[in-house]
């Protein structure tokens, strides 16, 4: 090889290195430029977030201000006046749960943890004010079975001799008020929009019944049910599950927590995350039932049709990172009852 090929190769080995060298130079800048557009945006999100969370404060305080003053109106005041404002009162709590509903992809846990306890107290006073201006009836219920229309000219059984004892649920008086249906068998119970709107439902110790509660309470209680089938219109706040066995739930609702249940199906529409602890062998499904005014309770209860965290399940007695829980299960499409009529 003359002196004029070493040359020549070893130009254009300089050239090949001298390409590879500005390529590497290249995509380290775009690197650099993409890490730094991302960093970008991040902070973006960080500061969009911080000032949506501020409005959403800002806003949920001066709501809750003024709900409160308006229930504070409720004292000494006239049946009508108590009566339009109480009807207000409603409305601005569902509206104020529907803001807390939309929010919650931008506020962090303490926000949302401060403004649901928030609504929790609103709805005490609410539902004591209503108490208070509208006492409530006797405790009945309604019942379609055969037998209960037969025996319908015996005199109604006595009342109990005292109020049953408070049961904590998690954390929750489940009965510092009369229950909807307690003690009952093999029936088909019912209450209207106008006996459980905005209120708080308490179901306990029923055994192979089942339950329509058409309309949207506060909140809904279950607990000492046994091969039952609960079906509920949308649930404003929580539901609270205790000592279910063998039985099929459906409900819509903002939280779910389930306790000491064993084999049931739940048919869940929830706009944040599910929560069992000491169950085994529950399963979920999105939400199916319907009923004429399902839309028109959505709307009264604040809840987000369009958001269903039905199959986002924490498990408190699972904590195996990564490794799905025994506990419950997704229902598969084939084995889903489609069927809700009696």
């Amino acid at each position: 090889m003359d002196a004029a090929e070493e040359i020549s190769k070893a130009e254009e080995f300089s050239d090949k290195n001298a390409s590879k060298i500005h390529e590497r130079i290249v995509k380290r800048q775009q690197l650099l430029a993409e890490g730094a557009e991302r960093r970008k945006e991040a902070r973006q999100k960080q500061t969009v977030a911080g000032e949506s969370s501020e409005v959403f404060l800002e806003a949920f305080n001066a709501e809750r201000a003024g709900l409160e003053q308006l229930l504070s109106g409720c004292l000494g005041a006239e049946r009508t006046a108590v009566t339009r404002d109480l009807e207000q009162a409603a409305a601005k709590m569902a509206e104020l749960q529907k803001l807390l509903n939309d929010s919650m992809m931008f506020l962090n846990q303490y926000e949302i943890r401060v403004a649901q306890s928030a609504l929790q107290k609103l709805q005490a006073s609410l539902s004591e004010s209503r108490e208070q201006a509208m006492p409530k009836k006797k405790f009945t219920f309604r019942s379609r079975s055969k037998a209960a229309e037969k025996d319908s000219a015996a005199p109604p059984a006595a009342p109990p001799a005292a109020p049953p004892a408070v049961t904590e649920v998690d954390g929750a008086a489940a009965s510092s008020q009369q229950p909807d249906f307690s003690n009952i068998s093999d029936q088909l119970l019912e209450k209207t929009s106008e006996e459980i709107q905005s209120r708080d439902v308490l179901l306990t110790h029923l055994t192979n019944c089942k339950v329509r509660l058409y309309g949207s309470p506060s909140t809904l209680h279950l607990k000492h049910l046994h091969g039952c089938e609960v079906l509920c219109g949308p649930v404003a706040t929580s539901v609270f599950v205790d000592h279910c066995t063998n039985s099929v739930l459906a409900f819509p609702c903002q939280q779910l927590r389930t306790h000491n249940t064993s084999d049931t199906q739940v048919y869940l529409h929830v706009t944040s995350r599910a929560i069992i602890e000491d169950c085994r062998g529950v399963g979920f499904a999105p939400f199916s039932w319907s009923y004429p005014t399902l839309d028109q309770d959505f709307s009264a209860s604040g809840l987000d049709p369009n958001r269903n965290n039905w199959s986002q399940v924490d498990d408190f007695n699972w904590l195996a990172a990564g490794t799905p829980s025994p506990n419950w299960t997704v229902i598969p499409e084939a084995d889903r009852k489609t069927t809700w009529d009696p």
